[in-house]
C-alpha cells in the first residue's frame, strides 16, 4: 500500500517548499489538475528534477488526443499519468498503449462514473495500472466520501490496482484501509495540517502498519 501526496492548490516554489516537508513519508507526489493548469507540465518537470527518488503523478484528467497528452507528460518526468474512467475506450487503450512504450503506467479516475462496478470491469481488461475512486471537491462539500465506492470496485477488479482519492484524513484513514487500496491518495488531510510532517508519517505508519498485518 503506498501514500500519494496530492497537491492542488500550490505553485510550483510552495510545491517545492511542501514536498521537502514531507517527502520521507511519502512515495508518489502528485501534481494536481489546478497545478498543472496553472503552471503546465513544467510543474512536474521541476517536482520531478527536485524529488528524483520519488514518483510523481500528473492528474491531467485526459479525455481526449490520449497518447499525445501521455507522451508529452512523459517526457515532462511523470510516472503515472491520469484519464477519466469516462473518457472513450479508444483513448484509454490509447493512453496504455504510449504508457507501456514509455515505461510509464495509467490511472483511471472513475470521478463521476455512474454505473461504477461495470465501468471497472471493462476499464480493467483494458491493460490500466490503477482504477481509483474518487470523490471531488465538490461532492466532499456536501459530506461524500469513496469508501463504500472503493469495495465496489475492489469486488470486480481483477489485473489493476485500485486506488482512492477524496476527503481522506487521519480519522477517516483506518477505515480505507481495512479495504485494503494499493494506493491512498490523501490531500488537505496533509497540505491542511499545521504539522504536515507529523501528519504524512501518521499515516505512513498506519499504512505500513496494515500491510504488514495484511501481507
Amino acid at each position: 500500500m503506498e501514500l500519494q501526496l496530492a497537491l492542488d492548490l500550490v505553485n510550483i516554489p510552495e510545491a517545492i517548499e511542501l514536498v521537502k516537508e514531507v517527502e520521507e513519508h511519502i512515495d508518489i507526489v502528485e501534481i494536481g489538475t489546478p497545478v498543472v493548469i496553472n503552471e503546465g507540465l513544467h510543474a512536474v518537470k521541476a517536482v520531478k528534477e527536485a524529488f528524483p527518488n520519488l514518483k510523481v503523478l500528473a492528474d491531467l484528467k485526459i479525455m481526449d488526443a490520449a497518447g499525445y497528452e501521455v507522451m508529452k507528460a512523459s517526457e515532462a518526468g511523470a510516472d503515472i499519468i491520469t484519464i477519466l474512467g469516462t473518457a472513450e475506450d479508444m483513448s484509454i487503450k490509447g493512453a496504455v498503449e504510449e504508457a507501456k512504450k514509455q515505461g510509464k503506467k495509467v490511472l483511471v479516475d472513475m470521478i463521476a462514473v455512474k454505473d461504477l462496478a461495470g465501468r471497472a470491469k471493462e476499464v480493467d481488461t483494458m491493460g490500466v495500472d490503477y482504477i481509483c475512486v474518487h470523490t471531488g471537491y465538490d461532492l466532499q462539500a456536501v459530506g461524500k466520501n469513496s469508501f463504500e465506492d472503493l469495495q465496489t470496485i475492489k469486488s470486480v477488479v481483477k489485473n489493476a490496482k485500485t486506488a482512492i482519492a477524496g476527503g481522506i484524513k487521519l480519522e477517516t484513514l483506518p477505515e480505507v484501509i481495512k479495504v485494503k487500496p494499493d494506493l491512498v491518495i490523501v490531500g488537505g488531510g496533509i497540505t491542511g495540517q499545521a504539522d504536515k510532517k507529523a501528519a504524512a508519517a501518521k499515516m505512513q505508519q498506519m499504512i505500513k502498519e496494515q500491510t504488514v498485518t495484511a501481507g
